[in-house]
């Protein structure tokens, strides 16, 4: 195995002109987390990296082709001056309280400020914690690819999202359902903090400790709200607010979460911890993308209503510092309610082409889905397919122009009655050249996603020490809107061998 460096200027391999920062443990104290350094990896090697993140750094992905960046995000080598954290945090999961949880194979390496603004740098994979209860601690190439992949298709898709830097992989083997090969994923967000973080002191009563969190939140995250007269309901509405439109983004791309339990939820409204997500293929409201979730909480339809109730568990944790509940729940409700509802909304009439309100919208969208429900077509190909077709046609024509969506619906005479009403809607809207109208639906919904049997494809290869398809599959979810004739391939319906396809909670 190899040895952790132990140079006095180990910080000397990151690249120059890159500002490590440390505001977690500098303004935190010792009881927020563990110092802990990660369990390094014998040979390490790069599976992928992402430029996109790496811009958000001001890194150059040049920079990769060194070995020594390599063990830093191995967890082989720490950087001068720096200290690994692993943070602690409680929560409820599937809907009963769990207690004390924490950063059980995740370390905080370091924090960078860069010009887009301060990113913590974390690896998820690096061994166990004093939070990891009895775990490894590891991570294994599988899950590593799926995070790393979803995490740049959701931010190239607008969804918010924690974002991811690279894998790095090794022969260690671990043991999951079947042995395989570990590897580790490092993730950047503003802030990794988590609506379970507030549980955590909460339920300790320790008043003290939830108010230094908070306070350090609002200082770091939302300075706007230190001048507002009641600043912990001003930070809930807020938090509130932004977990409304996340999901809102989920339900208009059909992304499934999978486990939405409150240590998985960001007090920042993004996208946190992919384990065993999934895009909708085969509509069904009651879809459920987690085999491990046998009573469907977390099903697609069940997704609002479950953020609404972490709100209120989140809500709960802060009720001591906030001291009204009517105020606490005033804040929920006035967060999430317009957070949701004017998203999604907004994002609905985005992919039907519609550029203003109207009174009827509400019934239109709610028709689509009705009858996706009772047709069962593919959520993203109904979209795009459905930007293809003209504002008017003549009677005629009908049959003809509209055979692309129709194809897609058994039954067509439904699918015809919709699509009576959505051009009775276009109509209402001020005249616009039907090009420019697809233009936008072609813009608001993704020809490609990362559904489940692309990611294992990908995963098949690199298992066989072939990177390259993640490589691919990556090129073409950093644009999910334009065409891509060349990766018609990845926006086909899923392939006959991918119909026994599962994820669980060790995905």
């Amino acid at each position: 195995m190899n040895a952790r460096s132990s140079e006095p200027d180990a910080g000397a391999v990151w690249p120059k002109g890159i500002t490590l920062a440390n505001r977690f443990a500098r303004h935190l104290p010792g009881d927020f987390y563990a110092e802990v350094d990660p369990v390094p990896l014998p040979q390490p090697h790069l599976v992928a990296v992402s430029r996109e993140s790496c811009a958000l750094l001001d890194l150059d992905p040049a920079e990769f082709d060194r070995h020594e960046l390599v063990e830093i995000f191995a967890g082989n080598r720490m950087l001068g001056g720096t200290q690994a954290l692993a943070a602690v945090y409680s929560g409820h999961q599937f809907g009963v309280w769990a207690g004390q949880l924490g950063d059980g194979r995740a370390h905080l390496l370091a924090e960078i400020e860069a010009s887009t603004g301060h990113w913590e740098v974390q690896i998820k994979g690096g061994g166990p914690t004093p939070y990891s209860r009895f775990a490894d601690g590891r991570a294994v190439l599988r899950s590593s690819i799926r995070e790393f992949l979803c995490s740049e298709a959701m931010a190239a898709l607008g969804v918010p999202t924690t974002r991811a830097l690279c894998i790095t992989g090794s022969p260690q083997p671990v043991a999951r359902e079947t042995v395989e090969t570990a590897a580790v994923v490092t993730r950047l967000a503003p802030s990794f903090v988590r609506f379970g973080s507030f549980e955590h002191w909460a339920s300790q009563k320790r008043i003290d400790e939830l108010r230094t969190l908070a306070d350090f939140v609002i200082a770091t995250q939302y300075p706007q709200l230190r001048e507002e007269p009641q600043p912990y309901a001003a930070l809930l509405k807020e938090v509130a607010l932004r977990t409304g439109r996340m999901i809102a983004h989920w339900q208009s791309v059909g992304f499934m979460h999978g486990v939405m339990n409150t240590d998985n939820m960001s007090i920042l409204g993004l996208t946190l911890d992919y384990g065993p997500f999934g895009f909708m293929e085969a509509f069904d409201a009651e879809h459920i993308c987690n085999h491990s979730d046998s009573d469907g909480r977390y099903a697609y339809r069940a997704q609002p209503h479950v953020a609404h109730w972490n709100l209120y568990r989140l809500g709960n944790a802060l009720y001591p510092l906030i001291g009204d509940v009517d105020a606490t729940r005033k804040a929920i409700e006035d967060g999430f309610g317009p957070g949701y509802n004017d998203s999604f909304f907004a994002l609905m009439r985005g992919k039907l082409g519609l550029a203003q309100a109207h009174a009827s919208d509400d019934q239109l969208i709610g028709s689509l889905f009705k009858l996706m429900q009772e047709n069962h077509p593919d959520f993203t190909l109904t979209f795009r397919t459905l930007g293809q077709l003209p504002a008017a046609v003549s009677e005629a024509d009908r049959i003809a122009a509209d055979a692309p969506l129709r194809d897609h619906f058994i039954d067509r005479a439904a699918c015809d009655a919709w699509l009576a009403q959505w051009r009775a809607r276009l109509a209402l809207e001020p005249a616009r050249p039907d090009a420019e109208r697809q233009a936008a639906m072609n813009a608001a919904n993704p020809r490609f996603v990362l559904r489940n049997w692309i990611a294992e494809g990908a995963i098949r290869a690199a298992r066989e020490g072939d990177f390259s398809e993640i490589s691919r599959v990556l090129r073409c979810l950093r644009r999910p809107f334009d065409e891509q004739p060349e990766n018609a391939h990845y926006a086909a319906l899923p392939p006959d061998w991918a119909s026994g396809l599962e994820v669980s909670c060790s995905s």
